[in-house]
């Protein structure tokens, strides 16, 4: 369906049906997106009160087959692995009943071994699956203003364009299927790391005396002017800097390292005088030059040198 094929669909247009199962946090509001664009939406959920609320926006199927027999693509916004293959799989799934050329793009947050057999899977139907991961929760969903990260066939995707603009405000093609669920995964590291850096930092301020409230007040403030997690991702690798990097990029970050050292070996310092274990600090003291790009990791074994790099785009 995403091309001209022999399957005899045309692109997508915002005259193409298209169906969600799951109506949770973010398929509500994938739903809504969707009908606020004026696709024509069919919705699946197990719970009656989920689907009551698109009535009259959208098509209501009673089962996940059913549902497919009525679009031309499919999101699915269910929890798990488990939920993914109820849904999907089998002679009872959406993937049998769907037509081929249809595509099914998950968004759900799930196993790569999951999405690489639903994709297997897909194939044996004629049916085209995308891996979508996506960030920004529940209302960014709802204002249709997801941060999509797709992988999957260019070509399906670019002809998805409409599909994709409906549920949010960034696109990026991260390179073939199954990079889009293996990027999700990646991000929600940096966010989990972070907020266990969060939860580390204010152990150590609470043991000190000071206000929560307050140290959150100028991190937030702070955070606006140096950025955050993504301020050290712009090198095309995370291996150290080699002989034809720039020496003054390398100069600045063997320095920056270095403050690290020191500012982590205070609140190291701080909190072993409260009797307060910070394991995370003492792992980012022990891995910070690697962190800048100017020594190997400590933690992580030797690689092969012929790894490929797959750099995505923004649509």
């Amino acid at each position: 369906m995403a091309s001209d094929d022999d399957s005899g669909r045309g692109p997508v247009t915002t005259d193409t049906p298209v169906g969600v199962i799951g109506l949770g946090a973010i398929g509500d509001g994938v739903a809504s997106a969707l009908e606020r664009a004026g696709f024509p939406v069919v919705v699946c959920d197990v719970r009656e009160e989920a689907t009551q609320r698109h009535e009259g926006a959208a098509r209501v199927a009673s089962s996940p087959a059913e549902l497919a027999g009525q679009v031309d693509a499919i999101v699915v916004a269910v929890v798990d692995d488990a939920q993914v293959h109820s849904v999907l799989s089998g002679p009872a799934g959406a993937l049998a009943a769907a037509r081929p050329g249809t595509v099914v793009v998950v968004v759900s947050t799930i196993t790569m071994a999951c999405v690489e057999a639903l994709g297997e899977e897909a194939a044996g139907y004629g049916v085209v699956m995308v891996d979508c991961g996506v960030s920004g929760g529940p209302a960014a969903a709802a204002a249709g203003e997801l941060v999509c990260m797709v992988g999957g066939d260019r070509t399906v995707i670019d002809a998805m364009a409409p599909v994709f603009d409906a549920l949010g405000s960034m696109t990026v093609v991260m390179g073939p299927f199954g990079t889009g669920l293996a990027a999700k995964l990646a991000r929600n590291l940096v966010q989990y790391g972070g907020w266990l850096a969060a939860y580390e930092g204010q152990k150590l301020a609470e043991a000190s005396g000071v206000n929560l409230a307050r140290l959150a007040q100028v991190i937030r403030a702070s955070d606006a002017k140096i950025g955050g997690a993504a301020t050290l991702m712009f090198r095309p690798t995370v291996a150290p800097f080699g002989e034809g990097d720039d020496q003054g990029l390398i100069d600045a970050m063997a320095s920056a390292a270095a403050l690290a050292h020191k500012d982590l070996q205070a609140a190291l310092d701080l909190a072993a005088g409260l009797d307060l274990p910070l394991p995370l600090a003492a792992m980012t003291d022990r891995r910070a030059d690697a962190i800048f790009g100017v020594a190997a990791d400590p933690d992580a074994p030797e690689r092969g040198s012929g790894e490929s790099e797959m750099n995505g785009d923004a649509r």
